[in-house]
C-alpha cells in the first residue's frame, strides 16, 4: 500500500508504465517471504490497483486504449507467473537446503555409529575374552596371568564407561538440560584426583603443581572434572609415550585460568577452528575415539560462562586455555 501511494504521487515523474515494473518488483519480494496463496492474492490486488489508480482513465476499471489493455493483461499474467516462479524457486532452495542438512546429519551420525561400533565393541570384546579365559582356565593360570587379565578388564571397563559418559554428556548438551550446580571446592584437590584417575604407570606423565595461593572457589566441580578428563584424555591419545602433560592453574581478575599442555605435534593451523566441532577427528591419525571429547569440553566450559582457546606451543604440542568467571572465598591468615 505504501509503495502504491508513493508511486501515485510520483506518477508525473516516473510515468504509469514504470509503476508496473515497481509493482512487479514488490510482488517478487513478497514471494520471497510469504507462501503461495498470499502472494497470488498480492499479484491480483496489485493488478487491480494498477488499473484503478494508474491506467487512464483514473479511478475506474475501464481501460481507454487497446495498448493499455494489452499492457494490463501482460502485467497481470507476468505478475502471477513471477509470483509462482519466485515462490517455487524459494521452495526448491529450501528443499535443497533441508536435504543437504539431512545428508550432513546422516553423515555425522554414521560417523558416530561407525566410531561407536569400534569404540564400544573393542572394550566389550576385551572384557568378554578376559572373563572367558579366567573362567575356562582358572586352575591353569598363574597369579601373574590373572592380574594381567584383571588389569585388561579394568582398562576396558574404564574405556567403555568414558564413551558412555561422553554420549550422555553430549545428549545433555544437545537437549539443553545442562544446568550447573555451584558449590565450594578446593581446586588443587579436585585436579589431583583427576590426574590420579588418568595417570598410567610407564606411559605419559601428567604434571601438576598445587597453587598454594588458590582460594576456595565456587563452581560446579563435576563440570570441571568432565572438562579436565576430556582434555587429558585427548592429550593421552595424541602424544608419544614417555612425554609429559602439564596442567597449570591460577586465579586472576575474578577468573579461574586453567591450562592443559602437551608435548605432541599440535594441531594443523587449518584445523584449529574445527577442533571443537562434534565428531571432529584429527586428519591423518589412526587414533580411536568418537570425536565428542573436545566438543563436550567446549559445551561444559560455555555452560559455566567460560571460554576456551587452543593454540600450538612454540616448542611443539597443543595448549588449551580455559577462562571461567568464578566466585572466591577470602581467607585471611594472621601471623601469631
Amino acid at each position: 500500500m505504501l509503495v502504491s501511494v508513493g508511486c501515485y504521487y510520483a506518477i508525473d515523474f516516473i510515468g504509469y508504465r514504470t509503476v508496473a515494473l515497481i509493482l512487479l518488483l514488490l510482488v517478487s519480494l513478497l514471494a520471497m517471504v510469504f507462501r503461495i496463496y498470499p502472494v497470488m492474492l498480492a499479484a491480483f490486488l496489485s493488478a487491480l490497483i494498477y488499473n484503478f489508480f494508474f491506467i487512464p482513465p483514473l479511478f475506474t476499471f475501464h481501460i481507454g486504449t487497446p495498448e493499455d489493455l494489452l499492457m494490463f493483461l501482460m502485467y497481470f499474467v507476468v505478475a502471477l507467473i513471477n509470483a509462482v516462479f519466485t515462490f517455487k524457486i524459494r521452495q526448491f532452495e529450501r528443499k535443497r537446503r533441508d536435504e543437504e542438512e539431512k545428508t550432513q546429519t546422516i553423515k555425522l551420525y554414521n560417523t558416530l555409529l561407525n566410531s561407536l561400533s569400534h569404540e564400544l565393541r573393542t572394550p566389550i570384546a576385551t572384557i568378554i575374552g578376559a572373563v572367558d579365559t579366567i573362567t575356562d582356565a582358572d586352575n591353569h593360570l598363574s597369579e601373574t596371568n590373572k592380574k594381567e587379565l584383571y588389569s585388561e578388564i579394568e582398562i576396558a571397563s574404564v574405556r567403555l564407561n568414558r564413551q558412555v559418559e561422553n554420549l550422555l554428556n553430549m545428549s545433555r548438551l544437545e537437549a539443553g538440560t545442562l544446568k550447573p550446580t555451584y558449590d565450594w571446592f578446593d581446586l588443587n584437590e579436585l585436579v589431583f584426583n583427576v590426574v590420579k584417575q588418568n595417570q598410567t604407570a610407564g606411559q605419559r606423565k601428567i604434571l601438576f603443581e598445587a597453587t598454594e595461593t588458590m582460594p576456595p572457589i565456587k563452581l560446579d566441580g563435576g563440570f570441571l572434572e568432565v572438562i579436565l578428563h576430556n582434555l587429558i584424555h585427548n592429550a593421552l591419545q595424541h602424544t608419544p609415550f614417555d612425554s609429559n602433560i602439564y596442567i597449570e592453574m591460577e586465579y586472576a581478575e575474578d577468573q579461574l585460568i586453567l591450562k592443559v599442555m602437551d608435548e605432541g605435534k599440535g594441531f594443523p593451523k587449518s584445523e584449529i577452528n574445527s577442533v571443537f566441532d562434534k565428531f571432529y577427528k584429527l586428519n591423518g591419525t589412526a587414533t580411536g575415539g568418537t570425536g565428542l571429547g573436545l566438543s563436550i569440553v567446549k559445551g561444559f566450559t560455555e555452560a559455566l560462562n567460560g571460554t576456551i582457546f587452543l593454540e600450538n606451543r612454540q616448542n611443539g604440542g597443543a595448549k588449551f586455555t580455559i577462562r571461567i568467571p568464578v566466585q572466591t572465598a577470602s581467607i585471611k591468615t594472621e601471623e601469631i
